[in-house]
């Protein structure tokens, strides 16, 4: 009873003081009351409503009969649509709080706006070895069934909420991409629903021109109602060893060495500063050593790029076994490293003991809460960019990430980009080695301006043909951003297709002008 009247009384004292200072004043100044008072308890129960939903789905066998139903109703109003006299263009009807990218798309508001409620797992082939989903299915629901059953996706993006229509109409990336490419290098298959009704399964072999278009065409060409996606076999462990590595020139050598080398399955970097970072490679393995398993999954367990900067501060190399879920999503709890500006003692042990299984909020709700002063605040005040260049250009980019921001970590991560005719491939008709770099924080360069800075390393990316994520602030020009994106395929497409009067250009939903 004494426990019960002092989490009252401590309940009524904070609701006193928001009172008095404003729900406004604690949102900005103290958004880690509001965030775990409310966020982490509402983002609990999402995970768990979506989880039992897409479970109980996939047992009972009904998502494929449902599929076809919501394929017809979105067909009905596109067909609608065109009835009543095409008067603007359209888009999804999902709500653009509900999107991983931190910015809110404008044309929402304005354009028709086309329901596509379709999120299942539609089936799992192991003969031809696809997976064939719906583009809500995000990538916790399919590692929670792929790794169950004894597979995975050859690529599969860090957080749980990115989409397979997200990656696929933008991008995806993994530690496994220097084998296999983007997310699109894995899907096989792409249907869409066109400006003009009509349904339409497109491959390499079918509809070549359509399938090489889709990718990075962020929803231009038609509406995505379901993908195949390759499939290989899991084991139950990653054995990943850590190398702290330093010298800016040192580190790129090393990265690149081990991102050539595809005995490793998985290659990633965590760069701490100009000239300290630690290079990452693993790969997977059905036994561990007993006493190197490191479940770094577990909530009460420290954040993974605190966890890696352990072994740069002792200077000392590492092996561990990780779960291979937990390995996929190692970097889920603290959003990277993004969450550290949102809970400042997230990582202290006692708050992860107690509350660590509620981490972490929903990109989602921390989007649909934060305001127009936060929002303004983390515009002019915070990065969010991935990056992508060539790896010969990694060490002239890491310099000019520190001049034009200072943001760290960085996150590397290398791919291999093979030739093609979509908006991204690189200059020469061989495949050749990119690595996405991440930057996610508050920079620490003096007279940080947003735009400027900005656009200074969107001009060093198109000068090496690198490659800007479309999810993030694009600041270019629209003649800049068709000189970095190869869109000849993609016009030619949106001409014949009748997409013009059916959606806005690719440019105009990502611009700056277009998102708040």
């Amino acid at each position: 009873m004494d426990a019960l009247l002092y989490v009252g009384g401590a309940l009524l004292t904070l609701l006193l003081w928001i009172r008095v200072k404003g729900l406004d004043y604690v949102i900005v100044h103290q958004r880690w009351i509001f965030v775990c008072l409310f966020l982490l308890p509402l983002s609990v129960l999402f995970d768990v409503y979506y989880y039992v939903r897409a479970w109980l789905i996939f047992k009972m066998c009904s998502a494929p009969k449902l599929h076809d139903q919501r394929v017809r109703d979105v067909q009905r109003q596109v067909r609608e649509w065109r009835k009543d006299g095409a008067k603007t263009h359209m888009c999804t009807g999902r709500p653009g709080w509900l999107t991983v990218s931190l910015r809110v798309g404008k044309y929402k508001k304005t354009h028709k706006n086309i329901m596509i409620n379709m999120m299942d797992i539609l089936e799992v082939d192991t003969k031809r070895q696809v997976v064939r989903v719906e583009p809500l299915a995000n990538m916790g629901q399919v590692t929670a069934l792929l790794t169950s059953i004894g597979w995975t996706l050859p690529v599969l993006p860090e957080l749980d909420d990115l989409t397979v229509g997200g990656l696929v109409m933008g991008t995806g990336i993994e530690s496994s991409s220097h084998i296999y490419g983007l997310f699109q290098h894995i899907c096989v298959a792409y249907e869409l629903v066109l400006a003009d009704g009509s349904l339409v399964r497109c491959t390499e072999e079918d509809n070549p021109d359509l399938f090489h278009a889709v990718p990075w065409s962020c929803g231009t060409l038609g509406f995505l109602v379901a993908a195949e996606v390759k499939i290989v076999p899991a084991k139950a462990w990653v054995k990943l060893r850590y190398e702290p590595v330093r010298g800016l020139e040192n580190i790129c050598r090393r990265f690149a060495a081990a991102s050539e080398d595809k005995q490793n399955a998985f290659v990633e970097g965590l760069q701490y500063g100009r000239d300290a970072a630690v290079v990452m490679t693993g790969t997977m393995t059905d036994h561990a050593e007993p006493d190197k398993v490191n479940r770094i999954g577990l909530h009460f367990k420290p954040w993974f790029f605190k966890h890696v900067e352990g072994y740069l501060q002792d200077d000392r190399v590492g092996v561990e076994y990780i779960p291979l879920r937990q390995y996929y999503h190692r970097h889920t709890r603290s959003i990277f490293w993004e969450i550290q500006d949102i809970i400042p003692f997230g990582n202290n042990p006692v708050f992860r003991w107690l509350l660590g299984w509620m981490v972490p909020p929903k990109i989602s709700l921390l989007k649909l809460t934060q305001g127009e002063t936060i929002r303004r605040l983390y515009e002019q005040h915070h990065v969010v960019q991935d990056m992508l260049v060539p790896m010969k250009d990694l060490q002239a980019a890491i310099a000019r990430f520190h001049q034009d921001v200072q943001v760290y970590p960085l996150w590397l991560c290398p791919f291999l980009l093979p030739p093609g005719r979509g908006m991204v491939h690189p200059g020469g008709q061989q495949a050749e080695l990119y690595v996405d770099i991440g930057a996610y924080g508050e920079p620490r360069v003096q007279h940080f301006e947003a735009k400027a800075s900005t656009r200074q390393l969107e001009k060093f990316v198109r000068d090496v043909h690198g490659f800007q994520m479309l999810y993030a602030d694009v600041y270019m020009d629209r003649e800049e951003f068709w000189d970095m994106f190869d869109g000849r395929l993609y016009h030619r497409l949106r001409d014949e297709l009748g997409c013009k009067e059916a959606f806005p250009e690719v440019y105009d939903k990502v611009c700056k002008a277009a998102r708040h």
